[in-house]
């Protein structure tokens, strides 16, 4: 019973995640997705929002500490990336509460592949009306719990 969250959880992931939430696959879907930052939210070579939320739970039973937060509670971790339109495009799902998002970020599958830079972001652009700042990365914004890296 103490697993059903999370069972739950990772089933729909596996059965929804490739049609209602797919990582863009190629340059040309990522470069959309800005654009529509862009349009919509007037943020140039944004790539994404990305958050984590912990879900409070009942402590699983022989868990230990693994899913105890330190404001006293026992919570699993969503973390997740959102579009221009507030859809979600990636997701990771299970992580223990005392973890922190940043770590879980690192060594989420999104994590992973922006660190070894398979995921083929476009490639660092002049901003309109700013060349002078020359060619500037694109970006995923998040709050401060996760690392502030240039790939």
């Amino acid at each position: 019973m103490g697993n059903i969250v999370s069972e739950c959880c990772q089933c729909l992931s596996k059965r929804l995640a490739s049609i209602y939430m797919k990582l863009p696959q190629i340059k040309e879907e990522r470069e959309t997705i800005a654009k529509n930052f862009e349009k919509k939210w007037n943020f140039s070579h944004r790539l994404g929002a990305l958050n984590g939320k912990h879900v409070v739970i009942k402590a699983p039973w022989s868990s230990g500490l693994l899913y105890h937060k330190y404001k006293g509670t026992f919570s699993m971790v969503l973390l997740a990336l959102a579009d221009a339109d507030l859809k979600l495009i990636a997701i990771d799902v299970g992580a223990y509460g005392r973890n922190s998002d940043g770590g879980i970020f690192s060594n989420s599958n999104l994590g992973k592949g922006i660190t070894a830079n398979t995921l083929q972001f476009p490639v660092s652009g002049v901003l309109q009306g700013a060349e002078y700042l020359g060619p500037m990365p694109y970006v995923m914004v998040a709050d401060e719990a996760f690392p502030c890296r240039h790939i």
